[in-house]
């Protein structure tokens, strides 16, 4: 923050109307410039400027916000300020009332209405309920007591910037979501901004940022697969994985899949569409080796339930392929798996397109090209699924070369 006033002089005396108008009519550097008994200016990244007004209400510091500048005069910003310290002094509390007369809500209040309002978009129930909970871990003991139209970039940067770096994919959502119960602010008419869109402006690139799906090249993915096999880890973990590649399917339908979906005799795995991210059921031709590898999750099949893949105290955790992967030495993501498929089937074949986007449950972005394909390309898929088994397979020793897979098709 540049250029800021600071609230008491040196010697200990506090600020009395230390600020001018030309002063707040002219600043422009970022920052907060006092003007005496807790009222500021607050100069915004943006440019905007806003009247702010710390108070101790019933023992707790409180801030006010006053209105914008230059709708908003210094006159009349002291003026507020000197009726809130009266108020205060009566044992009132000026923002609860303010915010009662106005019919704002807290910006906790205001998220869980958005909460409840997108609940029933969501097909993962674990994901709608992370929306809420990062947003009372990270955000509400910062501002989720003040008004929903009281919050400023300032703010949204001082919630972001310690997980910016040391939790980068998490700061992106709680951005987002900051950004969702704001948006919503605005189309309520509560306030007339969204300070979340100003702070990507402000904050720096990411360490890492879009590195989320790092992938392998195609000619590792064998030996990646080969090294996960011979580690010593949990053998279901294992097969999940072997099985995402071999499918090139998210790891999300990967770890959630039952056996009632699974058609060993057809060789095909059905995902409903309620864990499709498209929505819609999918039909995965199974290769041989799918197949041997439900072979081994079969022999391994509890009666405690009907997954596929389980983990020690049930469902797999989301995390378990990626934290394997990091053990193993693997520097890569389930997901990137997916893309290294997709090369292969771009360098390696000339198989149509579209196939292969069939094969990654992808939709088709031209809609009116969609409606008249009425075809799964299921026949298609199941030999592309074929040829990319025997691309990963090992030579029968056991052991094949990377010159001698950089020179295979599949």
């Amino acid at each position: 923050m540049a250029d800021m006033t600071r609230e008491s002089k040196p010697g200990g005396r506090r600020l009395h109307h230390a600020l001018t108008a030309k002063r707040v009519q002219t600043v422009s550097a970022p920052g907060r410039y006092f003007d005496g008994h807790g009222l500021y200016l607050l100069v915004e990244p943006s440019g905007a400027k806003r009247w702010k007004q710390r108070l101790a209400v019933h023992g707790k510091r409180r801030e006010l916000g006053l209105g914008g500048y230059p709708l908003v005069t210094l006159a009349m910003a002291r003026e507020a300020a000197l009726a809130n310290r009266r108020a205060v002094h009566a044992g009132g509390d000026p923002l609860a009332e303010k915010r009662r007369a106005r019919g704002v809500p807290t910006f906790a209040e205001a998220a869980r209405k958005v909460f409840e309002l997108r609940r029933d978009g969501w097909r993962n129930a674990k994901h709608a309920g992370q929306w809420i909970t990062t947003l009372e871990q990270f955000v509400f003991p910062r501002f989720g007591a003040r008004g929903v139209d009281e919050i400023t970039t300032e703010d949204v940067i001082a919630v972001l910037s310690p997980i910016w770096h040391a939790k980068p994919t998490t700061a992106k959502r709680v951005r987002q979501r900051i950004g969702a119960v704001l948006t919503w602010a605005v189309a309520q008419g509560l306030r007339p901004d969204n300070p979340a869109d100003a702070v990507k402006a402000v904050l720096p690139k990411q360490n890492g940022a879009g590195d989320a799906h790092r992938a392998l090249p195609y000619i590792e993915v064998a030996d990646a697969i080969a090294a996960v096999r011979a580690s010593s880890a949990d053998t279901n973990t294992k097969l999940a994985f072997e099985f995402a590649v071999l499918t090139a399917a998210r790891a999300g339908e990967v770890r959630l899949a039952t056996w009632d979906e699974i058609d060993m005799d057809a060789a095909t795995w059905t995902v409903p569409g309620e864990r499709m991210k498209a929505g819609s059921e999918h039909r995965v031709p199974l290769s041989g080796r799918a197949v041997e590898v439900l072979g081994e999750a079969q022999a391994l099949r509890s009666k405690r339930g009907d997954l596929v893949f389980r983990g020690r105290r049930g469902a797999m955790a989301d995390s378990a392929i990626v934290h394997m992967l990091r053990r193993v030495g693997i520097n890569t993501t389930a997901h990137g798996f997916r893309t290294s498929f997709r090369v292969w089937t771009q360098e390696r074949t000339n198989i149509p397109r579209e196939v292969c986007e069939a094969a990654l449950a992808h939709t088709n972005p031209n809609k009116a090209e969609a409606a008249y394909a009425r075809s799964d390309l299921f026949a298609k898929r199941r030999e592309l699924m074929e040829r990319w088994a025997r691309f990963l397979s090992p030579a029968p020793a056991d052991v094949v070369s990377l010159d001698a897979r950089r020179g295979a098709g599949g």
